[in-house]
């Protein structure tokens, strides 16, 4: 299980997960539009090809003599996907069928999918197991749902199939993301000391990117029958808006010279709200996320003193939807 190929490999999770797998002696193939560009060191155990998941046959093609795939290329969040409809349909659902029936033609051992936890969308329960009712409210949400299914109807005794629905994510990538609940807070609280908290009752499960990282080799690497047809919750701090933006003001005021840092709330229309538990990826496969949002807090803050976070307002690579509506991408 020593060959990987993941789409979507060069976005936010990517530009950290392929360095890390590589380290740990894989050989990765990275497919992907590359449309926040390369992000990754050339390496001999790294092949970047650009490519489009809807081109099945150049799909097919780079894909053969690989162990496991690895699907994470979607036109990922919200807002994004809601931006081109017709666009997020034929990337985030209509060529998935056509990907998943390439890989197990290609004798893929594994295809691990990553979900997502707003597929829950609105739940007052104080823990949400993987059986919780699925309520997805957005076109991204909804499409995870439905990619989660044709997964499980593919797969068979040569071909497994895992799925995994993540919190939200937070830390520091060489594709960096601004956009993200604890990363767009920290951007506020260190470059104008001021937070803008939009709602703040919502509850959001956070996961640090590195524990991400630690849960795909995991799934790369359990054995088949503790994953086989599995869906497992990862998650780690789950906090309301308004919780986030306090820790990330006192983390913040701790590791830098600012004295100061105001929070505003506004009003919003964003109302998911969910409260994941993630038990169950403990009590099968042992995982428990060890790095906490003011890791992921310092990790930023870092990367702004270091002069690494250049632009960070103005730089349309660090935000999806600035950077879709740009781009025309067919």
């Amino acid at each position: 299980m020593k060959k990987i190929f993941i789409t979507g490999g060069a976005g936010y999770i990517g530009a950290r997960l392929v360095p890390f797998l590589i380290k740990k002696g894989y050989i990765v193939t990275v497919y992907d539009l590359l449309i926040y560009g390369k992000n990754l060191r050339k390496n001999k155990n790294l092949k970047v090809i650009k490519g489009d998941i809807r081109d099945i046959s150049f799909l097919k093609k780079k894909s053969v003599k690989h162990d496991v795939f690895i699907h994470l290329a979607c036109i990922s969040n919200d807002p994004s996907s809601d931006l081109n409809p017709n666009l997020t349909k034929s990337i985030n659902f209509n060529c998935f069928d056509k990907i998943v029936e390439t890989a197990k033609q290609n004798n893929f051992k594994r295809f691990i999918f990553a979900s997502s936890s707003s597929v829950y969308g609105l739940s007052k329960a104080k823990n949400v197991k993987e059986n919780h009712a699925l309520r997805p409210l957005t076109l991204y949400s909804k499409y995870k749902v439905n990619c989660e299914k044709i997964l499980l109807k593919h797969t068979n005794k040569k071909f497994f199939g895992v799925i995994f629905r993540p919190a939200t994510v937070c830390g520091f990538s060489e594709r960096l993301r601004l956009d993200l609940t604890v990363n767009i807070l920290t951007n506020f609280a260190f470059n104008k000391k001021s937070i803008n908290v939009f709602g703040g009752k919502q509850l959001r499960p956070n996961l640090h990117i590195q524990d991400y990282c630690d849960v795909v080799e995991l799934l790369i690497k359990s054995p088949d029958k503790k994953i086989k047809n599995q869906i497992f919750n990862v998650g780690y701090q789950n906090l309301s808006v308004e919780k986030i933006a306090k820790i990330v003001k006192k983390t913040t005021l701790k590791n830098s010279n600012i004295k100061n840092i105001s929070i505003v709330k506004t009003s919003t229309n964003d109302n998911r709200s969910y409260h994941i538990n993630s038990d169950k990826i403990f009590k099968i496969l042992g995982f428990k996320p060890k790095r906490t949002i003011e890791g992921a807090i310092k990790e930023l803050i870092k990367s702004f003193k270091n002069k690494k976070i250049k632009n960070s307002f103005k730089n349309i690579n660090y935000f999806n939807v600035k950077k879709m509506k740009l781009i025309k991408l067919k």
